[in-house]
């Protein structure tokens, strides 16, 4: 009897409707160690529900996605992030007729590995790390799903489908990449070393993130004053969903027009954005034929905007890196986490029972400042902005953060 013959009727169904170069979940690569499947979830339903019970998951909800957890009750975190991402993902999936289900667990889990204090706190965990090995979040979250959560007896991490690692490795250096493929031979190293592209539905995840923190960053940054509606006229993108909005509502409330006439405009921003991408994917699927998810790892990416798009949207990046991401409080505020993140790891580092019990011990276990400095890593990684700001007022007497 086959796999496939072995699914429940449901699941049957649900392969059916997927397209041949669709990660089909009855095909999968499997996972480091081998279970039977579950009588009534897909591979990848239960790659999803392990990640949403992960404790690596859950710290996401006090994460800085561009603020400070601190700095606003109703700012974008990792964890809102990471489900604005999986809803786009979805959406766009299932008229790419691509597997959800997948889409869904990768959108989820790509940001599992990232620091405290977002990307400044990679930053400057990386430059900690540079004698060490150094530190990337994409690298660190397969590193979270395949090493660090601890909940099952028989082994460490989560055991996700290779399929999910794979879209969770988002970016690797052929360094890294070597490295993972003298673990794991063939495995989620191997397509960095040959430019291969992953599963279209990992393909699907990178470009739903970006569309999701374009338009959740614009949304924060007018809320939090940094940037102004009048600021964002100059980008083409928004000015056009706006001007339509304006057309479609002239006489908006003035108590609460500008509030919706913000959310309307980044409501039809996003959804041009999605059916784009679908129209752009799809035409670039029928160029290039591809029938299996093989001849789609030995094609160039065929998720993608249309030129146009492509365009307006890094008009819109850009924008928002010169205006938002490097405007002198959020600066202000990120080089104070900086520092934060860099005397913890000192800290810890020449200090290793400073840190609970269990790290405590890994840390010094080994003679090798290499090991020694990932336990530190993977300590200071998994920590939450609060969290981490507590521990370095804990250990400095200093308090550079609220939390």
């Amino acid at each position: 009897m086959t796999d496939s013959e072995r699914e429940e009727p449901g699941l049957q169904e649900f392969n059916a409707v997927l397209a041949p170069y669709a990660c089909h979940s009855n095909q999968s690569r499997g996972r480091r160690f081998a279970q039977p499947p579950a009588p009534t979830r897909s591979e990848f339903q239960r790659d999803r529900d392990r990640i949403v019970h992960s404790t690596a998951f859950r710290r996401l909800v006090y994460k800085t996605q561009v603020f400070l957890n601190h700095e606003g009750d109703l700012f974008r975190t990792r964890l809102t992030h990471s489900l604005e991402v999986a809803q786009l993902g979805r959406s766009i999936a299932r008229s790419l007729r691509l597997n959800e289900d997948l889409v869904e667990a990768i959108c989820l889990a790509h940001d599992l590995g990232h620091t405290p204090f977002g990307h400044a706190g990679q930053d400057a965990l990386n430059e900690c790390m540079n004698d060490y090995g150094g530190f990337e979040h994409n690298l660190q979250s397969l590193r979270v799903v395949d090493v660090l959560e601890e909940r099952y007896p028989d082994y460490d991490g989560i055991n996700l489908t290779f399929e999910t690692r794979e879209g969770i490795l988002k970016h690797c250096s052929r360094r890294n990449a070597q490295l993972i493929e003298q673990r794991e031979s063939g495995g989620v190293g191997e397509r960095f070393l040959h430019g291969w592209q992953p599963s279209l539905e990992a393909q699907l995840c990178n470009l739903a993130d970006e569309i999701a923190y374009n338009a959740h960053d614009v949304d924060d940054g007018v809320r939090s004053g940094l940037i102004s509606m009048e600021q964002l006229c100059s980008v083409p993108l928004f000015e056009r969903y706006r001007r339509q909005t304006l057309e479609a509502y002239p006489h908006l409330p003035p108590e609460s027009g500008q509030r919706r006439l913000l959310n309307e405009t980044i409501r039809r921003m996003l959804s041009d954005q999605v059916y784009d991408v679908i129209r752009a994917t799809s035409k670039a699927i029928a160029e290039h034929a591809p029938q299996s998810v093989d001849d789609v790892r030995r094609l160039p990416a065929l998720v993608c905007f249309s030129d146009a798009m492509r365009a307006e949207s890094t008009a819109l990046k850009q924008f928002l890196f010169r205006e938002l991401y490097r405007h002198p409080q959020v600066v202000g505020t990120m080089a104070l986490a900086q520092r934060v993140v860099k005397e913890l790891f000192s800290i810890y580092f020449e200090s290793p029972t400073e840190m609970p019990p269990a790290q405590a011990a890994a840390a010094m276990a080994s003679g090798e400042a290499m090991k020694r400095a990932r336990v530190v890593a993977d300590f200071i990684a998994g920590m939450t902005d609060r969290y981490a700001a507590r521990e370095h007022e804990r250990l400095t007497g200093t308090r550079l953060l609220n939390d």
